[in-house]
């Protein structure tokens, strides 16, 4: 982490992390119906473009060191477009192809999306030690103390853009703006968008849709966190959280009149179908993981391995240097990386032989996977040298990247199989909202374990859940007299 003075504490940094995965997930539910309401192009060139307001007001935020905390935080909270993006692609492209090949549509859609976050993990660091954007990107700071990143050690004193992890941003998502407009379509069926309004009427649909997403999300925010960091004090449970901003959401979008809420009742038949819960659960398993274990990778190798765990009368501490810890820029994107590049390869395999069958052995790598993280994460966090454990603690946490990733390749193929063409597209959507929440879900868990001093029991409670999917995918679509056989 690049120490540039910014009077915050790391605690207060965390919460930008649950803003964001909160917010990206609860805008992922309008975005799961937008696509009928409001067509392709219409929906992905307004949030796209949209995208550029958090990009721009982060790169002018990050060069005062004064800025207020409440500035990152609405920050962070427009970001959470990026989310709604990303469910409304997955929407938008259910309706391009025909079920044998939408395993690997789906997946090369998910993977190359992901992949993105993986890419800009790497490019952000790069552009920050540039003074890239001349006199529109503002003045360099001096990083405070010595800092590691991707490409090594980065001494005190040096030159920082940090002001440009905002800005590259805008080199992407301008032309992607202009290119969803140019090169893609509003398609016009009687199940998909028979009624879709003109840009402008689209444009304000979405606009009311997110306002009541983001709403949801603000209040579930302000009741978890404290007041140091703006919130009500009230520290209710995140878990009761994430029920009452989902309900929230689902039920004031109902409530709107007009078009929408016609189109909304077609489309909410969705929630009658008992596979739309069963596949929210799977779906879970595998992006949920995914996306939650990208968050938290890097708080864990920082902590777990960048901390000597001495025992000091009778207590253990965690608060010691490790000059031998390894750096978490420089190893923490190339676990995402694995399991976004692979997410095509899972629906794939899943289009030759089966959805079900490919999910049902990464699920089993994922338990067994899990444990043997949890086994070394505990003998780091409990050795004076966790250095020792951090190979092979790595390289299970590769195997369990690419699982998620396999996996979740797999997952679009059964939806795909189980799910009539005018409810894929929009349970496709509402299973990644209910799946993002691992963005905000996992790190809240891997932070509370870490604090009581047992990492380890995180991803027990993982494998745990892990172990029920596997049943649950066996009995709904593996067992040859099950509804949906599908192997």
């Amino acid at each position: 982490m690049l120490n540039l003075g910014f009077p915050f504490e790391k605690s207060d940094l965390f919460t930008l992390t649950a803003i964001a995965g909160l917010t990206g997930a609860t805008l992922r539910i309008p975005s799961s119906f937008l696509i009928r309401l409001c067509g392709g192009r219409n929906t992905l060139f307004f949030t796209t473009s949209l995208l550029i307001i958090p990009a721009v007001g982060a790169g002018i935020a990050l060069q005062d060191k004064n800025t207020p905390l409440w500035v990152f935080q609405l920050m962070a909270l427009l970001s959470g477009i990026g989310g709604g993006n990303f469910a409304s692609s997955m929407s938008n492209i259910s309706f391009f192809f025909p079920k044998k090949e939408q395993g690997l549509a789906l997946g090369l859609n998910a993977g190359l999306g992901n992949f993105g976050v993986t890419t800009m993990q790497v490019l952000v660091p790069l552009f920050m030690s540039i003074g890239v954007f001349g006199a529109l990107g503002g003045d360099p700071m001096k990083l405070i103390t010595t800092s590691g990143s991707i490409i090594g050690k980065i001494p005190a004193g040096t030159d920082a853009w940090i002001q440009n992890a905002g800005f590259v941003w805008l080199l992407f998502l301008a032309p992607l703006a202009l290119a969803t407009w140019f090169f893609t379509n509003n398609i016009r069926t009687d199940e998909v968008s028979p009624n879709i309004s003109g840009p402008l009427g689209s444009f304000s649909k979405i606009t009311l849709m997110f306002a009541i997403a983001f709403f949801a999300a603000l209040v579930g925010l302000w009741l978890m966190l404290p007041e140091s960091v703006n919130g009500s004090g009230f520290g209710v449970p995140k878990e009761i959280v994430l029920v009452i901003v989902v309900v929230l959401t689902v039920y004031l979008l109902k409530a709107l009149p007009g078009e929408i809420r016609t189109s909304l009742n077609r489309q909410y038949r969705i929630f009658n179908n008992r596979h739309t819960w069963v596949m929210s659960i799977i779906y879970t398993m595998t992006f949920g993981s995914f996306i939650g274990f990208a968050a938290a990778f890097p708080l864990a190798i920082k902590v777990i391995f960048g901390y000597s765990h001495v025992m000091a009368d009778g207590v253990m501490t965690h608060d010691q240097i490790n000059p031998n810890g390894p750096s978490a820029l420089q190893y923490a994107w190339i676990a995402p990386f694995v399991g976004a590049l692979i997410r095509p390869v899972g629906g794939m395999i899943s289009d030759r032989v089966g959805g079900a069958l490919v999910t049902q052995i990464c699920s089993v790598i994922m338990v067994i996977s899990s444990l043997g993280v949890a086994y070394y994460m505990h003998a780091a966090y409990s050795s004076p040298t966790p250095e020792e454990y951090f190979v092979p603690f790595f390289l299970i946490f590769l195997v369990l990247f690419a699982a998620t990733g396999i996996g979740n390749g797999s997952t679009f193929r059964t939806i795909a199989i189980v799910f009539p063409k005018e409810q894929a597209g929009p349970v496709l959507g509402w299973t990644s909202a209910i799946a993002a929440y691992g963005a905000f879900y996992i790190p809240k868990v891997f932070g509370e374990q870490i604090k009581a001093t047992t990492p380890e029991y995180a991803l027990i409670g993982f494998a745990i859940f892990y172990t029920f999917c596997v049943f649950l995918n066996w009995w709904f679509y593996l067992r040859k007299n099950g509804e949906f056989y599908n192997p």
